[in-house]
């Protein structure tokens, strides 16, 4: 019987600390062409559900949390309880489908159920229709519920733009241990020389890592709109852009791709707060990037393998050049000083205290009030490949991220074949202008493409 491990059970503890929260994560799938019959796609989620183990188990838990949560099978499985049919109402446009979306998303799952739903939305416009997966975070990362839900098409999956992050890249880890057995004793001396500086160095790197991560959740940011309180109704919008274009500007200043979103992210928040008449200080927007430590070989396991950074994005600077900029060093700064190493660490190091420790200190520091983080930005590597469902095209594919932790909106970001979207989520009372927030994403790409083509333009004359 496996157990949840105790990063996964955090997100139920903080669930359990705010009635208003509901921490599942989601896509929406834009399909082309007329829906299929209720029957058709009950009896192809049917077929495909139960290759998919979390589909079909429950959790079970343990009175007083003197254990972690086990997942078993459910025996009273029945996928018609998981599956659901809307219409939108006229017109269908996007502002329709995201208020659906909102809607779905704000409700918990039942826990005495597999931790999962799809809706399927009918009358899009323009032919089409849209499927709905909502996962509980407990279940799965970002990329985890990615290579779980690409198991629901045609195909079961395929190439993943999930290949070419770090994590994924890096061989596989190994214990720091005895060199191999060597008959020379200068060189077996030397070899365990080399191993103990190597693994000094490495907790250092880790340690100092962990101390910036907790030293930024420990520091206050300024009163703003975007932290506080959530209440427990949503907003949801979306920002489309071309992935040729974050690449192009990639490309002409040197910078990861990633960068670029954020930099687009920092712009449109920058406006955000001066259009609700609040200063963009410093440290006004700290903002928690989920980094992926999955490797290849554990794509398909259905667990969170992500650490964390907490760069403070610039919304003092209102130039869209030196944004990119400063969002690249501080990004590259909090890769090199152990972030990452830090935070993977400090989860490791939670499997070696009893759970029901661990539950008890996570309820206890979710009810503290939360003023570090600002806000939630996440990039989630899609499939590399238009996918067909039930022998339709999906058009696309746009994230929807969770908020929680007096973080009123959180940004997913997905890559999927040529198209790259930002998904946005919202509280409903403190966000009325979260169309506002994904218009300025878009604008923001936009001036660094021109930006980026100009720089082109001067290197070569």
């Amino acid at each position: 019987m496996e157990h949840l491990s105790a990063f996964d059970a955090t997100f139920l503890e903080v669930e359990d600390s705010d009635p208003h929260v509901s921490l599942a994560i989601g896509s929406v799938s834009i399909m082309a062409g007329p829906p299929p019959s209720y029957e058709e796609f009950v009896s192809i989620f049917a077929e495909r559900a139960p290759q998919i183990p979390r589909c079909t188990q429950i959790l079970r838990r343990h009175p007083l949390d003197l254990g972690s949560p086990e997942w078993a099978d459910d025996p009273h499985f029945d996928i018609s309880r998981h599956l659901h049919r809307l219409a939108l109402p006229h017109p269908g446009d996007d502002a329709a489908l995201f208020e659906m979306v909102a809607s779905v998303m704000e409700r918990r799952l039942d826990r005495e159920r597999p931790l999962w739903e799809c809706w399927i939305f009918e009358g899009l416009t323009d032919n089409r229709w849209a499927v709905l997966t909502k996962v509980h975070h407990c279940v799965a990362d970002g990329i985890a519920t990615t290579q779980i839900l690409a198991k629901f098409s045609d195909s079961g999956g395929g190439d993943s733009f999930a290949t070419a992050i770090r994590a994924a890249r890096e061989p596989a880890r190994h214990r720091v241990g005895l060199p191999k057995v060597n008959l020379n004793p200068l060189s077996w001396l030397g070899g365990v020389a080399r191993s103990a500086f190597a693994a000094a160095a490495a907790v250092e790197h880790m340690a100092m890592g962990a101390a910036e991560l907790t030293a930024g959740v420990l520091s206050g940011a300024p009163e703003s709109s975007l932290n506080g309180p959530v209440t427990s109704l949503r907003r949801y919008s979306a920002a489309r852009v071309r992935l040729a274009d974050l690449q192009e500007v990639s490309r002409a200043f040197g910078v990861t791709l990633n960068d670029v979103a954020l930099a687009a992210i920092t712009a449109s928040y920058r406006e955000i707060l001066l259009e609700r008449g609040e200063r963009p200080d410093h440290n006004s927007l700290r903002t928690l990037v989920p980094v992926s430590v999955r490797a290849t070989n554990h794509f398909n396991m259905a667990d969170n393998q992500v650490s964390a950074m907490l760069p403070l994005l610039p919304v003092d600077e209102a130039d869209p050049m030196k944004q990119l900029q400063l969002v690249h060093s501080r990004l590259t700064r909090a890769k090199a000083s152990g972030q990452r190493e830090g935070g993977t660490a400090l989860t490791a190091a939670a499997k070696n205290v009893p759970f029901a420790f661990t539950a008890w200190a996570v309820r206890l520091l979710s009810l503290l009030p939360q003023k570090a983080v600002v806000a939630v930005a996440t990039n989630v590597p899609g499939p590399r490949d238009a996918q067909k469902l039930m022998g339709r095209q999906v058009l696309e594919i746009l994230p929807i991220p969770p908020i929680a932790l007096n973080v009123r909106t959180a940004v997913a970001m997905l890559s999927y074949a040529d198209q790259f979207v930002f998904g946005i989520t919202a509280d409903y009372d403190t966000a009325p202008d979260i169309q506002d927030l994904a218009s300025g994403i878009e604008d923001g790409v936009e001036r660094l493409v021109a930006a980026g083509r100009t720089h082109r333009r001067r290197g070569r004359s």
